[in-house]
């Protein structure tokens, strides 16, 4: 396996980036990266673009030409969560916002140059590792106030990083059987029947619901509930017209991840009992 960050990897230069896939060969890719600064997006649209949009689709070509098959996280930015029903993978898309539009761009570009791919779109996401994320912000600003204010009228799915990781090695596994099992299968078919039952879009994310102030609260209660001494007393509910931000997001953000379930044969774990797993793993 090689593993490359961002000091490694640089996804503005499409050059480099198909000659480095060129040179490792990979039967299977799996691009985590993005640009992610959300609110910073709608002032840095050309880098959005470069690296949400021309990155992948430089992988998809350099994965096509060497006949390895490319997982892609996306996000359910794609949306424009107006609707009170969770999507699926084949809804309407509306992008509300510049880094919603060069994902769902990012995701096209994929899909006509690669057939064997695997597009896993996810929401909310945290996790131990990282510099910012929302659960460690409430941690910090749990330990310096008093009081917070948290917007409770989006509603999504809070996702831990590891169970995202968890799926994608179960799908991996999956696609490189379904290689594995095209290589022997009639090489005239564009689509190879076994990779075609697993390339596609799939939707994951932990199962539950809840608003950004109901995640707070959460983080907070699990997080005295393990010895962390916080100073916050006092969390309240606030509209998302409270607390103005450059960039759009979706009011309404549950993912249906039926498909995705289906495939792995099981169920993701509820947020709220990863919250507490990762906590007592960010807490060790």
């Amino acid at each position: 396996m090689t593993a490359l960050g961002r000091q490694l990897f640089d996804l503005t230069d499409l050059d480099a980036i198909a000659a480095k896939i060129a040179a490792v060969a990979p039967q299977l890719i799996v691009n985590a990266a993005a640009y992610t600064a959300v609110d910073k997006a709608e002032s840095e649209p050309e880098l959005a673009h470069q690296i949400n949009v021309k990155a992948p689709e430089a992988m998809a070509i350099a994965a096509a030409k060497s006949g390895a098959s490319l997982i892609h996280i996306s996000t359910d930015y794609v949306f424009p969560g107006t609707q009170g029903s969770p999507r699926q993978e084949t809804d309407t898309t509306g992008p509300l916002s510049v880094y919603g539009k060069t994902k769902l761009a990012g995701e096209d570009a994929i899909r006509a140059a690669l057939e064997a791919h695997i597009i896993l779109r996810t929401a909310w996401v945290y996790g131990t590792e990282g510099k910012g994320n929302f659960v460690k912000t409430m941690l910090r600003l749990g330990k310096e106030r008093d009081e917070l204010n948290v917007v409770s009228d989006q509603v999504g799915t809070p996702t831990w990083a590891k169970d995202i990781a968890d799926a994608i090695a179960q799908l991996a596994q999956k696609q490189l059987q379904g290689q594995r099992a095209a290589d022997s299968e009639d090489s005239s078919s564009p689509i190879p029947p076994a990779l075609d039952m697993v390339s596609g879009t799939y939707h994951f994310t932990n199962s539950g619901a809840a608003s950004w102030y109901d995640f707070a609260v959460a983080i907070f209660e699990e997080a005295q509930s393990l010895g962390m001494p916080l100073t916050i007393k006092r969390v309240n509910p606030i509209a998302t017209t409270d607390y103005p931000t450059p960039a759009q997001r979706p009011a309404y953000s549950l993912l249906n991840c039926q498909k995705v379930s289906q495939t792995l044969g099981h169920t993701a774990p509820h947020w709220r009992d990863s919250l507490r797993a990762m906590l007592r793993d960010f807490i060790a």
